[in-house]
């Protein structure tokens, strides 16, 4: 009988399964002995969810009338088996905590063991166990992944029991399994994503990592810093491997990518010591600064460990980016200028694929694409008011114009503009910081801070962008600003912005994810991109109805970024599934945004290699929204916003069908 796994309960209630052979795809057309037989050694004989298909028997009792004469009997009776109910709901009560405490040790020995399986997301985390070293992104190691994924999945479904978890238990365990069966079902287009892209990419994201998340707090740290410089020649050729096999499969990002991929490498290579321009390189500067700073260790001590450094980046970092250049500089002579991932083999398939895990919805291209242009033309009356407003004469074409191009609307690309954007976004921040007790009960512990860009991620990379803070808070959430080009960003845009990125938004999210208490790790840091970015944009919308955005150029800046994600699901589902070309997403985005050039050519190429993420936004925020005012309409004068907000935040990121079960068991118990 062939090992089967059971993916969660069908329509009837019962456990579905299915076949391991049908979920592990052949490396190279075959099936070695290698992948079905070690999967199917590790699930053979699992049952299913743990509870699926059992009647749950009431324990009210049903009395049939008694006999007049027999009522001191019948109190013996009753007084018999009340003890004995008091009995059975004692050991239920210790059988619901004990296996909830059994489950809760399970997911967080998973979390813990994927994370000493990853270097990486130990320095995210702010951890330091394997700190001289890259992940594994070898082929082998990604079936020994998988292979541990589905191991883990059958261990839950066999040793935990569903019925006897408490309620937030039973909520993990149903998140355990849905995130193990989207891995599972991610196995077949697990070499579908590009590898290297101007979004990310460890080409840039390396360097960044170890400037932003290696620490250099003693000589080890040092010392692991230039072993980890060294290892970037094997990682990148692990990394320049799984590429090329993609590409041998015809999977290859479009043309334009290539250009942005070999300056990005560039960018790392230049200054000091790899030519004698005068500048340091941002990676030597990184780990002079570093060590500099070391007390209590000797100069001579230093000088030696930055020529270690200095070595490794000429060894080891500077031939492994020559690699990757001559890579790119060879696929771009073959990539084509077809935008879509339709191009790809069962490209539409993967799309469909992206879009449910990104948006954790049902809905296909085409409602996405109808609901997109839906929320364009709503939000196109709202900017009309605004023009009006401010006594814009014109059509609305003419004011997005006007908003995009007038120089008034934009600090200079200067250090002193620069640094003035950077002032103003701090105190729209500290301003929201201060009316946050109005609008949450739970508030976050790790602090936040406001960065710029460094130089090597900047022309790929979008306006602005959040980066997490340390597990213990040491490392605060970063709120990051692209200054290359200021009108990419206009100061009618900065209040928004800094909802969205910072409070309330995902530092306030995600920190507060980070810091709750009896909720296991997995969901502590995990993630949900509808959920994440949904939040993030609701975060800019809701305090328009608490007196922000008085200024109207203000709000025409929420608007705006309320259109972009509107804007999004319409080109998104355009590239991907229509066959849009680029310039069709220019032209779409010229008519309806004020987008500068600048940003509608990033956005443009961020949708085309990261299919479906975009839509996350839009689909995430309305659901939030739809959510809250089911809430009010039900409780009326008992809904509290306080509440609600905590409610949503408070179980760490959810998909959003979850999150709807959440609310509506809410608002039924607050009734």
């Amino acid at each position: 009988m062939p090992a089967v796994l059971s993916l969660g309960r069908g329509n009837n209630g019962q456990p579905k399964q299915q076949s391991l052979s049908s979920i592990l795809l052949p490396f190279d057309g075959g099936n070695p002995p290698l992948v079905a037989p070690a999967v199917a050694k590790a699930m053979a004989g699992k049952p299913g969810l743990p509870g699926a298909g059992r009647t749950t028997h009431s324990a009210q009792m049903k009395y049939r009338p008694l006999l007049a004469g027999a009522v001191m009997t019948a109190g013996l009776f009753l007084n018999i088996h009340a003890s004995s109910a008091i009995t059975k709901d004692a050991i239920m009560v210790e059988r619901i905590t004990t296996e909830s405490a059994k489950a809760n040790l399970f997911f967080d020995q998973v979390f813990d063991e994927g994370i000493d399986r990853s270097p990486l997301s130990q320095g995210y985390l702010g951890l330091k166990k394997d700190h001289d070293k890259w992940d594994d992104f070898s082929e082998a190691r990604q079936l020994e992944d998988f292979v541990l994924a589905v191991r883990h999945l059958g261990e839950l479904q066999s040793t935990i029991h569903y019925d006897w978890l408490d309620e937030q238990t039973q909520m993990s365990y149903r998140l355990f399994v849905a995130q193990a069966e989207h891995t599972i079902e991610g196995w077949k287009w697990r070499r579908h994503g590009y590898t290297f892209t101007q979004m990310s990419g460890l080409h840039a994201d390396a360097p960044a990592f170890l400037m932003n998340y290696h620490p250099v707090d003693d000589v080890a740290d040092a010392r692991a810093y230039v072993t980890r410089l060294r290892g970037m020649s094997v990682l990148f050729d692990q990394l320049i491997t799984l590429t090329e096999d993609q590409a041998a499969r015809g999977i290859l990002p479009p043309k334009f990518v290539f250009p942005l991929l070999i300056e990005s490498c560039r960018e790392v290579i230049t200054g000091a010591p790899f030519d004698d321009k005068g500048a340091k390189s941002a990676l030597l500067e990184d780990f002079e600064t570093k060590v500099g700073a070391l007390k209590g260790v000797e100069e001579a001590a230093k000088k030696q460990l930055i020529a270690e450094a200095r070595t490794a980046l000429l060894e080891a970092v500077k031939p492994a980016y020559g690699r990757l250049i001559a890579m790119f500089e060879a696929q771009e002579k073959v990539a084509t200028a077809d935008d879509g991932v339709w191009k790809l083999p069962e490209g539409l398939d993967y799309y469909n694929y992206a879009l449910h895990s990104q948006t954790t919805t049902t809905l296909t291209a085409d409602e996405i694409h109808a609901l997109g242009l839906r929320e364009v033309a709503r939000i196109h009356e709202g900017m009309v008011k605004i023009k009006e407003q401010v006594g814009f004469k014109g059509d609305l074409a003419a004011f997005l114009k006007f908003m995009r191009d007038d120089p008034q609307f934009s600090y200079p690309t200067t250090d002193a503009g620069k640094a003035a954007y950077i002032k103003r976004a701090n105190e729209i921040i500290d301003a929201m910081r201060g009316r946050l007790p109005e609008f949450f009960g739970v508030q976050p512990k790790s602090p936040l801070v406001v960065k710029k860009v460094e130089p090597f991620r900047e022309k790929g990379n979008a306006g602005a962008f959040y980066e997490q803070p340390s597990a213990d808070g040491s490392r605060p959430g970063s709120y990051y600003i692209n200054t290359i080009d200021m009108r990419g960003l206009p100061i009618w845009e900065m209040e928004t912005l800094a909802h969205h990125e910072a409070i309330p938004g995902h530092h306030m999210q995600i920190a507060i994810a980070q810091e709750l208490e009896h909720m296991p790790k997995f969901r502590m840091f995990g993630g949900y991109n509808a959920y994440a970015e949904g939040w993030a944009l609701y975060a800019e919308y809701f305090p328009k109805e608490f007196g922000y955005y008085s200024d109207p150029y203000q709000d025409f800046g929420r608007l705006s970024d309320e259109l972009l994600r509107a804007v999004r699901l319409v080109v998104d589902t355009g590239i991907h599934a229509k066959h849009w070309t680029r310039q069709q997403v220019v032209d779409y985005f010229d008519a309806n945004t004020a987008s500068s050039e600048r940003d509608t050519f990033t956005e443009t190429n961020r949708y085309i290699v990261w299919p479906g993420q975009a839509c996350g936004y839009k689909v995430g925020m309305l659901k939030i929204l739809e959510l809250r005012e089911l809430a009010k309409r039900e409780l009326g004068a008992k809904f509290d916003l306080r509440a609600y907000h905590d409610l949503v935040l408070k179980n760490g990121a959810l998909p959003l069908n979850l999150l709807e079960e959440n609310v509506r068991a809410w608002i039924a118990k607050t009734k």
